[in-house]
């Protein structure tokens, strides 16, 4: 039946051409972007919070898909926090590229109706500094601005699926979502707003009684 696959209007496999992707907790984001969100990244690597999440609908249910998260630079600077003005500024060329690493959802691949039967969070993948890491974690420069990048590839089972990679995938990416590496929480701001939006970070909120 593949000589009527079909492309969608976007050049792209139809299925994936009506993907969509709905980011989730798109508020908290919102009020992250706001202050300039920070990701901290370490040698051991470290989730990131919020926990990149998304709500799939438009794949085809019976198909299998493959999801994978990539981390691109938002510009070619370096940069530095002036404490004074409580702002980022550029300080400088940005440092030789990290290894570019993808993140594969670990339910990969499943049905469409598996991915769109529940919220996909991406809560196991880690951010490290470490260029040398051999956990699979994401490498990232810190003090440098990125774009979490998401993408739904179709697991296509014709023997010469290569020649239509380029068909078989849609990507998406939400502004809100972009941040600097960090080593330490630079602007106090989003160290407290870190502590008291996260569920894990109960431990440091003065005053919490202990459960």
């Amino acid at each position: 039946g593949w000589a009527g696959a079909g492309l969608g209007t976007s050049g792209k496999n139809r299925r994936v051409c009506h993907a969509t992707a709905r980011l989730e907790m798109g508020s908290l984001w919102e009020e992250f972007n706001r202050l300039g969100t920070e990701m901290i990244v370490t040698k051991a690597g470290r989730r990131m919070f919020p926990t990149f999440q998304v709500k799939l609908s438009g794949l085809d249910p019976l198909a299998d898909y493959v999801l994978l998260m990539d981390f691109v630079p938002l510009d070619d600077k370096r940069y530095r926090y002036a404490f004074h003005s409580s702002s980022w500024l550029a300080a400088g060329r940005a440092d030789p590229a990290a290894p570019g690493r993808v993140h594969f959802h670990p339910d990969s691949p499943a049905k469409g109706a598996q991915w769109m039967r529940q919220i996909v969070s991406f809560d196991k993948l880690k951010l490290t500094n470490n260029l040398l890491d051999d956990n699979g974690h994401i490498i990232l420069n810190s003090m440098h601005r990125y774009q979490p990048r998401f993408h739904v590839v179709f697991v296509d089972p014709r023997r010469d699926s290569e020649r239509f990679a380029h068909q078989n995938f849609k990507s998406f990416s939400f502004p809100e979502t972009q941040f600097m590496a960090v080593t330490a929480y630079q602007n106090h701001r989003i160290t407290q707003l870190k502590i008291a939006s996260n569920p894990f970070a109960k431990g440091f909120r003065d005053g919490d009684p202990e459960p």
